[in-house]
């Protein structure tokens, strides 16, 4: 995902998630999971891939997140997705992704008071695969495996377009992250 040429948006209320986009070697591994056609499971597409590190829902302007995210402290990371598909709640089939806790609180100290309030439950780092539907069966679906780690030198503040088929994302804004404290620092 990359950021598209022109205004940062052009509507006034926009819903917005931070996210770290995995490599295209990773993404590549992940494309050649089985999906197989199943009623009442909607498998995701490849532009839609990613680890929401904190979801702000509407914002009426994308402005001061990506103020908040270009003066904070973002550490790079090392993530771990996998090692095998599991179930997320009852409907979210994904991929657990790890190493990014530390990534995901920086993100949420930087943004908070912009945005949904994240509440209590605990960070759980992610790629969601596919969404099951009430009546749909995730049975034969998990525990294919897939064991990856990727470095993560940046993130993106991205647009979600809802409406008639699957979410469209867009790219707003791109933040490196800080490169990691050296051993002898």
């Amino acid at each position: 995902m990359r950021p598209g040429p022109g205004r940062l948006c052009e509507t006034a209320v926009v819903r917005l998630f931070v996210a770290v986009t995995p490599p295209d070697t990773v993404l590549d591994a992940v494309a050649r999971l089985r999906r197989p056609a199943r009623p009442g499971v909607r498998w995701t597409t490849r532009e839609q891939w990613h680890v929401t590190l904190r979801f702000l829902g509407e914002v009426d302007d994308p402005a001061p997140v990506v103020a908040a995210l270009d003066r904070a402290v973002l550490p790079a990371a090392e993530a771990r997705i996998g090692p095998r598909v599991g179930l997320l709640g009852r409907g979210v089939v994904m991929l657990p992704v790890a190493g990014l806790d530390g990534l995901a609180a920086a993100v949420v100290a930087a943004t908070a008071g912009i945005g949904e309030p994240v509440g209590d439950r605990p960070f759980r780092g992610h790629l969601t695969l596919a969404r099951v539907r009430r009546g749909g069966s995730a049975r034969g679906l998990l525990g294919e495996e897939l064991d990856r780690t990727f470095a993560v030198r940046e993130v993106a503040l991205v647009r979600s377009h809802l409406g008639a088929g699957p979410a469209r994302y867009e790219v707003l804004h791109v933040r490196g992250l800080d490169p990691a404290p050296s051993a002898g620092a």
